[in-house]
């Protein structure tokens, strides 16, 4: 098994902002002493656990990097506002024609 750890706050790399992300994003993972964490113990050769773990923090690193688009509201067009009206009264409809049907005073 091979444990990589990366002292984020140290990074020379990143400024203060890519900081702030990659320590916000990843915090599950990041101990007290602010050390990015990843272990792999998946084949028998440590070279290649450490290259899997270096690989692994990389993809970590890059996915928390990532800002998310903002989203801009929309509203529902015209034609889609009167589709829904229109299945609500077919819906009503339906729903009336369940009910007892009423005799009239003669029969």
């Amino acid at each position: 098994m091979v444990e990589a750890c990366w002292q984020v706050a140290a990074s020379a790399y990143f400024n203060e902002e890519e900081k702030e992300l990659i320590l916000d994003k990843l915090k599950n993972r990041i101990n007290k002493d602010g050390l990015l964490m990843v272990k792999s113990s998946e084949t028998r050769s440590q070279l290649e656990n450490k290259q899997i773990a270096t690989s692994k923090m990389l993809e970590l690193v890059e996915k928390s990097l990532i800002k998310p688009k903002k989203r801009k509201p929309t509203k529902p067009s015209k034609a889609a506002k009167e589709k829904r009206l229109e299945s609500k009264k077919k819906e009503s409809q339906k729903k009336l024609f369940r009910g007892k049907v009423q005799r009239l005073n003669g029969e």
